[in-house]
C-alpha cells in the first residue's frame, strides 16, 4: 500500500542543514512491527506515524520510532510532523495552536506565522531535575574525557524524555569533544536515560547564546544533529541551576556544526514556567512510501 510520506528538515530554513524526520501521514492499519520496520529502513534518528486522534481536544495522534524502538516524545520529530500535517492539510491550528496526542499526553505546538516564514514552538512538560551523584558525575567525565563545570552541577532532567545535562567549561572544549561512546552508552543504560546533552556559552554579542551537542549511543544514535528535547532539558537546567535566561526569558541555541549542520533553536520560558523550543521547518522529500 502506498502511503503519503514526507521527509522534513527541522530547525533550519535551508535544505539539508537541519535534522530530518521521516513522516508517514496515513499510518492507519500499520501495526507496531510494521512501524518499526519502516523506522529501521529510513534509518533516520526518528520516523513518525500520523494517526486519527482518540481525544476531542487533539488535532491528530503521533507515534515516534527510532531505528531501535518507540519513544514517548521527541522534539524535532514533533515539530517536523506538525509541519507535515499543516502542509498536507490534515489539520489546521485553532487560535494559532496545534494539539498533538502522543504517549505522554496532549502537547501544544504554537504556529507563529510571519510574512516569509512560519516558526513552530513546542511546549514541553514541566521538567523534573535531580543533580547527579558524585559517582555518576565521575563516570560521565570519564566517558566524555573532559572536566565539567562544577558551578553548575550535571543533572538528570526529565522533560518527557530523560537526559543527562551538563555544561562544558569552554566552547572550544565542547567542539573538540570526542567521547568514548561504548562507555557513554553503558553510562546512559546504568542511569536509565535516553542520552546526554552538553552545552557551552558563546561570548556576549554572538549570534547564538549557547552551542549544544546531544549524544544517544545507548539508543543507536551517536550524535543527534539538532535535538529538540535535548535543548529543552538544557533550557530547564540553565533556568533552574544557572538562572541565565536573562530578562527576556529567551535565548538562541545553535547545534550541528560538528556534523555539518547549522541548526538554529529558539528557546523561551512561557508564562507558567514551561519550556518552549522551536524553529523553522521545510520539506525536502514529498511523495509516497510502500508498506504492508
Amino acid at each position: 500500500m502506498k502511503r503519503p510520506y514526507k521527509v522534513v528538515d527541522v530547525f533550519t530554513n535551508r535544505p539539508l542543514l537541519g535534522n530530518p524526520v521521516a513522516v508517514v501521514l496515513n499510518a492507519e492499519g500499520l501495526d507496531d512491527q510494521a512501524m518499526q520496520r519502516l523506522a529501521r529502513w529510513t534509518n533516520l534518528s526518528e520516523t513518525t506515524f500520523v494517526l486519527p486522534t482518540t481525544q476531542s481536544k487533539a488535532d491528530y495522534r503521533l507515534r515516534i520510532f527510532t531505528p531501535q524502538g518507540e519513544v514517548p516524545l521527541a522534539g524535532h520529530p514533533t515539530l517536523g510532523s506538525a509541519h507535515a500535517v499543516l502542509e498536507a492539510g490534515i489539520a489546521a491550528p485553532r487560535a494559532e495552536v496545534l494539539v498533538q496526542e502522543c504517549a505522554v499526553g496532549l502537547i501544544e505546538i504554537q504556529v507563529r506565522r510571519c510574512q516569509m516564514t512560519t516558526r513552530l514552538m513546542l511546549s514541553f512538560p514541566t521538567a523534573e531535575i535531580s543533580p547527579l551523584s558524585t559517582e555518576a558525575t565521575s563516570k560521565l567525565e570519564g566517558s566524555l574525557g573532559v572536566k565539567l563545570t562544577s558551578t553548575v552541577p550535571p543533572a538528570r532532567v526529565n522533560v518527557g524524555v530523560t537526559w543527562v545535562v551538563a555544561q562544558v567549561q569552554s566552547l572550544e572544549a565542547l567542539l573538540l569533544l570526542r567521547p568514548d561512546f561504548s562507555h557513554l552508552a553503558e553510562f546512559e543504560r546504568w542511569l536509565g536515560v535516553a542520552g546526554t546533552s552538553l552545552y557551552a556559552s558563546y561570548p556576549a554579542g554572538s549570534t547564538s547564546d549557547v552551542e549544544v551537542r546531544s549524544f544517544l549511543p545507548s539508543n543507536g544514535v551517536i550524535e543527534d544533529p539538532v535535538c529538540g528535547s535535548g535543548n529543552a532539558a538544557i533550557a530547564a537546567h540553565r533556568l533552574v541551576a544557572e538562572r541565565s535566561f536573562g530578562a527576556s526569558r529567551q535565548y538562541i541555541a545553535s547545534q550541528g556544526q560538528c556534523v555539518g549542520r547549522t541548526g538554529c533553536i529558539f528557546v523561551e520560558e512561557g508564562a507558567r514556567g514551561q519550556i518552549r523550543i522551536g524553529g523553522e521547518c521545510l520539506t525536502c522529500i514529498d511523495g509516497y512510501v510502500q508498506s504492508n
